[in-house]
């Protein structure tokens, strides 16, 4: 059955040319997920692993509101969600947040997803920064409006020219992705081109062939080859200290300077260097061995070797190939299961190749061949994920599955949902939700608060791979950041009365017609997505008998404690 799979992708990739893929009318999603299931409890059978219960309806409504949205549900959200029959509220409420109404929201969301994979958090945040980080924001928020084919997305990327500033006739948001990975012959974006869209980990391959798995330093340098006809041009603003950038093709030379001319054809060289000191030569040749020179000859031209961009373009070739690769199904499948679920099939998801097989290889192959069917379709990729068992599925372990724990180093199984901690924009934009925090700010004072929150848990690592770290990670500054911060201090305000814009502790503090305990579920749904427990309930009233009554401050002690609870900042 395995090869048999194969022989089908393969098929499908060879059937993908020059353009979008076309898709197929006779798949359908129903089928998709079916086969996800079944492949799903076999690999359990197999495991002798019985999975998780079905998690809750308002903790899941919460974990896909995180996932698809970037935030927490809001009272009127789930009440909705709760109105629907139960065994339809799940589809219901994924077709909902996948269809129209929330089109801006999910754009947003992915966009800023997209933005963090292509530049990282602190792309286009600082001076000496060639990006232009509002025209990449911009760009990829049209681009996820449209739910524009991943094949056709990621040839924009690869092939970009243009100036990445708004205001230039050539302006090209998409230029952001390489503007400034385009110095030292280009090896960041040969490297971040591979990664992300081939699954595969080539920098370390610059220097010498890798020590512990398949990758070749040719093969790097061969990739590397196809970027050589593309150049930097800085644009310096006249009025500020701003340096920004353009992506321009011109012709490549060879690193000689001119071209060699062999059997009649003119080649440009590059040249890398070996450990023993020894110089070999490098033309563009794709990862799975396929020189660019046999793919130009297939259509006639006979000097594919050539820099000359009359003769041939290198990176629209590029992103052909890639398109037809049978990995750019398959590590774009991969990343989204691991964004969905936790954890990838293959891990990390820029490393797949023969030295790093997948945990469920029918299940990712599976999965890439209804990727390409569906005309490379991230709506749809994304439904089948998130209506799959394993996402319906409770993050507690029973007792068959206890060691299904990735992150103590086991494999995963899927036998249920891993907890992981929310990204810090998910925090910002849960916490305004559930509290109304930022009523009376206008979207450019919201927009500032939000970025300056957001700005203090990312640090630059200044390696060559353009690295970043973020601090977001449980530790005391970020515990102090939470409960310190402004838009905690906005949260917790009980200004009430008259006061047009309240937030929502003081919506329900000053509420005379909500008893005591229908306040404290509205603060756990807010927060939670759920009811508090008796052993909570009682809590909250011991509380409030010790403060003699006073309903508002017993209040803002529980809403603050919500929202700086694990609970809060983990997705489960």
């Amino acid at each position: 059955m395995r090869g048999a799979a194969l022989a089908v992708a393969a098929m499908l990739v060879l059937a993908v040319g020059r353009g979008a893929a076309a898709a197929d009318s006779s798949l359908t999603d129903e089928d998709v997920v079916s086969r996800l299931d079944e492949l799903l409890k076999q690999s359990w059978r197999d495991a002798g692993v019985s999975p998780s219960p079905t998690a809750p309806d308002g903790p899941w409504a919460r974990r896909v509101c995180l996932d698809l949205i970037g935030r927490v549900p809001t009272l009127d959200e789930l009440r909705a969600f709760f109105a629907e029959p139960p065994h339809e509220r799940r589809a219901w409420l994924v077709d909902r947040l996948l269809g129209r109404e929330y089109t801006v929201e999910r754009s947003r969301w992915d966009a800023t997803q997209w933005a963090i994979l292509l530049v990282g958090r602190t792309g286009g945040m600082r001076n000496n920064s060639p990006i232009h980080r509002e025209s990449l924001e911009a760009y990829l928020g049209d681009e996820m409006r449209a739910n524009r084919p991943h094949d056709e997305f990621m040839r924009e990327l690869v092939t970009a020219t243009g100036s990445v500033r708004p205001e230039d006739p050539d302006h090209n948001g998409a230029a952001n992705f390489l503007v400034d990975k385009l110095g030292d012959d280009a090896v960041q974006a040969t490297a971040r081109t591979a990664q992300l869209f081939l699954g595969t980990s080539v920098q370390c391959t610059q220097c010498h062939n890798h020590p512990f798995n398949e990758q070749r330093q040719n093969q790097f340098w061969e990739l590397n080859a196809f970027f050589r006809q593309t150049r930097f041009q800085p644009i310096r603003e006249e009025d500020s200290n701003r340096r920004y950038g353009r992506v321009v093709n011109r012709d490549f030379m060879g690193e000689a300077g001119r071209r060699v001319t062999l059997e009649g054809e003119e080649r440009a060289e590059l040249y890398y260097e070996l450990r023993n000191g020894r110089l070999k030569v490098a033309y563009p040749t794709f990862i799975d061995g396929t020189p660019l020179a046999d793919v130009m000859l297939d259509r006639g031209v006979d000097e594919g070797d050539s820099g000359r961009l009359d003769v041939v373009d290198r990176r629209a070739e590029l992103a052909d190939l890639i398109a037809r690769s049978d990995e750019f199904a398959r590590v774009t499948v991969n990343r989204e299961w691991a964004r969905l679920l936790g954890y990838g099939m293959v891990r990390p998801p820029e490393d797949m190749g023969p030295h790093n097989p997948p945990s469920h290889p029918e299940l990712l192959q599976t999965l890439a061949d209804a990727f390409v069917r569906s005309g490379f379709d991230r709506s749809r990729l994304t439904r089948w994920i998130v209506s799959s068992r394993a996402y319906q599925l409770d993050s507690r372990a029973g007792r068959s599955n206890a060691d299904d724990d990735p992150a103590a180093g086991v494999t995963p199984a899927f036998s249920r949902f891993y907890l992981r901690q929310l990204t810090p924009e998910q925090i910002y934009d849960s916490l305004v939700t559930a509290t109304r925090a930022d009523e009376g700010l206008s979207e450019e004072e919201a927009d500032r608060a939000r970025r300056r929150w957001l700005r203090q848990f990312t640090i630059d690592q200044g390696n060559d791979e353009n690295g970043e770290a973020t601090t977001f990670n449980g530790s005391i500054s970020q515990t102090l950041a939470m409960m310190n911060s402004r838009v905690m201090r906005r949260a917790t305000n009980l200004r009430g009365g008259d006061y047009d814009n309240q937030t929502l502790l003081a919506s329900i503090a000053w509420d005379d017609t909500l008893s005591d305990a229908e306040r404290i579920d509205r603060l756990y749904l807010a927060a939670l997505a759920r009811k508090p427990t008796r052993d909570e309930l009682r809590l909250a009233q011991s509380l409030l008998a010790k403060r003699e009554g006073d309903v508002a401050e017993t209040l803002r002690d529980v809403w603050w404690a919500l929202l700086n609870s694990n609970e809060f900042i983990l997705n489960h």
